[in-house]
């Protein structure tokens, strides 16, 4: 089976499998897993010939959302860790061990809503990282982890509706961005907007957050979102208040910057 397909498979399995009877309206395994792979792709550091990932994740969840998985709370924390292995080595990431997942409560969290924190763990008795391609050797010491990353927190109320199986040949398109006269190349993991030096695309815009909106691949599409901007990000006119796929031709506003995405 295609490395793709299997990996999209997995992810499918765990929602219609033992947990979709645990999951409804509530959060669900699949989300939790494609924002951790995210999460792991949005804190990798290289250096001069590998690129690491985290190898640590806490997923923070409602007191409700947690309840209701309680019981498969550790068969599920090792399906999302095979997952993010899987995901390693097909990205050739190299990580310090196995992926570790943890689940704790956060009374701030309403329904539906999940946070996301990434960190790195240096087992004592290993002698060298791990490629994501190699082998996973348990690791036999477990300090605090170094926080890679803030805790980002995802609501189940902004799903996109998108296919757990797809051809292993489907890609997006190639997209591009034009903005102030220039056409700017989106990368294959897509970008993030804003006035960060940061950002894959930055713009010269005081009305701009500093990491204002991104835009990322979804199956052989594009999605657009808000990052939680102060002036918010409208799409053809209209406020963004929630991801939405966008198409060639559309105008994206950021602060006071138009932006037109098209596709090579």
């Amino acid at each position: 089976m295609p490395v793709l397909r299997s990996l999209e498979s997995k992810i499918a399995g765990l929602v219609e499998g033992t947990f979709s009877r645990v999951f409804r309206s509530e959060v669900r395994p699949v989300e939790i897993a494609r924002k951790l792979a995210r999460e792991m792709e949005e804190n990798q550091y290289s250096t001069l010939s590998r690129t690491y990932v985290p190898n640590e994740y806490r997923v923070y969840l409602s007191v409700r959302d947690r309840d209701r998985f309680s019981a498969y709370e550790d068969a599920l924390a090792d399906e999302l860790a095979g997952y993010l292995l899987e995901h390693a080595r097909r990205e050739r990431f190299a990580m310090l061990s196995r992926p570790i997942i943890e689940f704790s409560t956060d009374q701030r969290l309403h329904l539906g809503e999940f946070g996301i924190e990434t960190g790195v763990v240096t087992p004592d008795d290993e002698p060298e990282p791990l490629p994501g391609l190699g082998g996973e050797p348990e690791p036999q010491a477990r300090p605090e982890p170094e926080p890679v990353g803030r805790t980002m927190v995802f609501s189940a109320a902004q799903r996109i509706a998108e296919p757990l199986e797809q051809s292993p040949t489907a890609r997006p398109q190639r997209a591009l961005l034009i903005y102030g006269g220039r056409r700017l190349m989106v990368g294959a993991r897509g970008a993030t907007l804003g006035r960060s030096r940061e950002c894959e695309i930055v713009l010269d815009d005081p009305n701009a957050s500093r990491r204002h909106a991104e835009l990322r691949p979804r199956g052989t599409g594009w999605v657009l979102s808000d990052l939680g901007s102060t002036n918010g990000t409208r799409l053809n006119g209209r406020t963004l208040h929630a991801p939405e796929v966008v198409h060639p031709g559309d105008e994206i506003e950021v602060g006071s910057s138009l932006i037109t995405f098209e596709l090579e």
